[in-house]
């Protein structure tokens, strides 16, 4: 099982619109949450652990990452998706944007 993290700043469209995606996806564990402090859920050092794989939507959100909790994220794989903040929660296209990003780094099923 492959334990995955959204990151977006408040946590309130990108990243939780990617959990509620994933979230059925075969082999995979999801959760999301921001790095701004008015964020829904904000990012924590147990949230980082928990993770085998970040996604942030920019750039400056994984700068506010490193800045704040450099040692947690030492070994942790972060990937930037760079997708910028103008979507609504579920919205289709940021749904498909996702789907084309994400899917790539997250395990296969192999039907047999």
């Amino acid at each position: 099982m492959k334990r995955v993290l959204f990151v977006c700043g408040r946590n309130r469209l990108r990243s939780p619109t990617a959990e509620r995606v994933f979230s059925s996806y075969p082999d995979v564990e999801v959760a999301s949450a921001g790095v701004n402090p008015d964020a829904e859920e904000r990012v924590s050092a147990e949230l980082i652990t928990w993770a085998d794989l970040i996604f942030v939507m920019e750039k400056s959100q994984r700068s506010k990452m490193t800045k704040r909790f450099r040692p947690v994220l030492k070994n942790k794989q972060i990937v930037c998706l760079d997708i910028p903040d103008e979507y609504d929660y579920m919205d289709p296209e940021l749904v498909r944007v996702l789907q084309r990003k994400v899917l790539p780094f997250l395990p296969r099923r192999i039907n047999g």
